[in-house]
């Protein structure tokens, strides 16, 4: 894996005093806290139209990948002051919480600098919280093999594109990947999630053999696991440019379907060498541009 040649110091344009600037992260490689920051701050033009008006669930891990992480939703003390925040009431717990809004450099500073390595948002804005603008399939194979995710994610895309759906792909970060397609909002996260649980119940009826929507990991059988549940209200997903928490520091990364292989090695996008990837078009920058009908689609699902 690609080394930063040397830690770099606090740059003056951070808009937030940064607490143990050298505390390393990623013992293999050397990531101190400040090279992720650093990375938020290089990377956030690109990725503001994922974070932007988005609820976070937030995934702390102060002594970076060998320490302790933990969740949390309730705005963490030590944000700064006015950090926006979006209140949801809990109808079964009767509690509510204080989420993080994203869309605000000095925001995603100060929660890298409170531990969070990755970005985890909602499918939808926080303006309207029950109404998500994108359907997320989640593609884990139980290999642990990309491989069998990349095979699994051409089967979700063909089956997507007989619904006359546009999709996007992107590396998870982790061992599998993502196919995000862009909706309309309008539906209610409920009817988001049913469509997406009745669309992966049919992926996975057509390829039994190598695809499945089991909840058990042994009734799996090694086969690919089909996750719809990224949709369901209050449900985050990992946002396309987040770094995660892993060994070499990988980087959810937008892809060209054509380049959905399985010889792809996800680990390869990573904090060490991901500005070079910067430079390059970015295959989702006209995401928003598809929004489709979720409705036409639901309908035409007999069809698979």
């Amino acid at each position: 894996m690609t080394k930063p040649k040397e830690a770099r110091s606090p740059a003056p344009k951070l808009p937030i005093a940064v607490s143990h600037p050298d505390k390393v992260f990623w013992p293999e490689e050397g990531y101190t806290k400040l090279d992720l920051i650093q990375y938020y701050d290089d990377i956030f033009p690109k990725l503001l139209p994922w974070v932007k008006d988005r609820m976070f669930a937030l995934e702390r891990c102060p002594d970076g990948i060998t320490g302790e992480c933990f969740f949390q939703k309730q705005i963490p003390q030590g944000m700064p002051p006015g950090t926006p925040t979006r209140r949801i009431a809990h109808v079964s717990s009767k509690k509510v919480t204080d989420y993080v809004v994203g869309g605000s450099l000095k925001t995603q500073l100060a929660l890298a600098n409170l531990g969070c390595i990755a970005v985890h948002v909602m499918a939808s804005r926080a303006s309207s919280p029950r109404q998500p603008d994108w359907v997320c399939i989640d593609i884990d194979p139980e290999s642990g093999k990309f491989a069998d995710a990349a095979r699994a994610g051409l089967h979700v895309k063909a089956a997507l594109d007989v619904l006359k759906l546009d999709s996007f792909a992107k590396t998870s970060g982790g061992r599998g990947m993502h196919v995000f397609v862009p909706i309309r909002p309008g539906p209610d996260a409920t009817e988001v999630l049913t469509f997406a649980e009745q669309f992966v119940a049919r992926v996975a009826a057509s390829h039994s053999d190598e695809l499945t929507v089991e909840h058990s990991v042994a009734a799996r059988r090694g086969r690919v696991y089909l996750d719809p549940f990224r949709n369901g209200f209050g449900q985050t997903v990992v946002a396309l440019y987040s770094v995660r928490h892993r060994e070499h520091a990988p980087i959810s990364t937008a892809l060209e379907w054509r380049d959905v292989k399985p010889t792809l090695k996800p680990a390869d996008f990573n904090l060490g060498n991901f500005r070079k990837r910067m430079k390059k078009a970015d295959p989702w920058s006209d995401f928003f541009a598809h929004r489709q009908s979720l409705k036409d689609a639901a309908r035409s699902l007999k069809t698979l």
